[in-house]
């Protein structure tokens, strides 16, 4: 990529994933991490501020703003993931405690002024369930106006995780994310078809771990904290899943996922599809739209495949730069 850096603003709920997500931003040299903002998910909100800024500090960037946001969902209760990220939401790595406070100001207030603050039009990367941004986008409609695209890790065209049918960040706040797809900018999502495709080799998780350097060491321990294999072979238990950092890989790098621009609904009546992003592959209009009229969904750039090998290597050369 050839001139100025992409201005980046990250949505996260710090999260194994989500530090790595962080660790790649600010060392890639293509993206200008203009802040992050913070929302309960993996754990509580105020879990995820200290995570985020140990996270920043570690990476040799603590100058980032980071706000706290959202404490629960628009309508639900929340639901951490403490079950996947251990009880810090951090893999229970035993991580310093940051030396700095966050921004005085809430997540809403610091994208809103960093949004209309930048010089270029921002592309915003959520890799957390989408409450912050459906607020965002409901009190200050004007900032999609200096929003190039929005790039979020959330949905599943096939298989989700939280249910049979729902990713975790939809599945979290699904009102929220029926707020983002109206959003009205371009919009890609990243979801678990291509999320869990992306596996770091255990050969190179054991390398990272090993460096002196502690941002480097530190996406090693994460890595190892998110194996691919359980009682398997030993180098696939050693492997490691890039998870939301493959969001901000594909901001860095879009020609490494393949997408198809599909019509995008979130379910949101109660019962086991609550929380399931709806992908219309087919062809043409079934019996539903003839009989009851064409709705109204939204256009998504959706993810269907992702080049591993390229978003491997550019992770691990990037969280490598000093």
């Amino acid at each position: 990529m050839t001139g100025q850096p992409i201005p980046v603003i990250i949505d996260c709920d710090t999260g194994v994933d989500d530090a790595l997500a962080l660790l790649f931003a600010v060392r890639h040299p293509d993206l200008d991490l203009r802040a992050v903002t913070c929302v309960a998910g993996n754990t509580d909100v105020d879990g995820v501020v200290r995570n985020t800024l140990t996270v920043l500090e570690q990476a040799g960037a603590p100058d980032v703003p980071v706000a706290r946001g959202a404490e629960r969902p628009l309508i639900e209760p929340a639901r951490s993931a403490r079950h996947v990220h251990g009880h810090d939401g951090m893999g229970d790595l035993g991580l310093p405690a940051p030396t700095r406070a966050p921004a005085a100001v809430d997540a809403v207030t610091l994208l809103h002024r960093e949004i209309l603050a930048s010089p270029r039009p921002v592309t915003l990367v959520p890799t957390a369930p989408l409450t912050n941004i459906a607020l965002l986008l409901r009190a200050h409609p004007e900032v999609t106006g200096n929003i190039e695209r929005i790039v979020f890790m959330g949905g599943a065209v096939a298989t989700g995780n939280a249910t049979p049918v729902a990713e975790f960040n939809v599945w979290h706040d699904p009102e929220a994310a029926a707020i983002l797809l109206t959003a009205g900018v371009p919009i890609t999502m990243y979801g678990l078809d291509v999320f869990h495709q992306v596996v770091v080799p255990g050969v190179e998780v054991r390398r990272l771990r090993a460096s002196a350097e502690p941002g480097t060491r530190l996406a090693g321990e994460l890595l190892a904290h998110r194996p691919t294999a359980q009682g398997g072979p030993a180098e696939a238990e050693a492997a490691g899943g890039l998870g939301d950092a493959g969001a901000v890989c594909a901001v860095a790098d879009p020609e490494g996922i393949t997408t198809r621009r599909l019509p995008v609904e979130v379910s949101l009546a109660p019962g086991p599809a609550r929380g399931q992003t709806v992908v219309d592959r087919r062809p043409r209009p079934g019996e539903s739209e003839i009989h009851e009229g064409v709705r109204e969904q939204a256009l998504l750039d959706v993810a269907l495949e992702v080049d591993v090998d390229r978003f491997v290597k550019l992770y691990l050369e990037t969280v490598e730069r000093p």
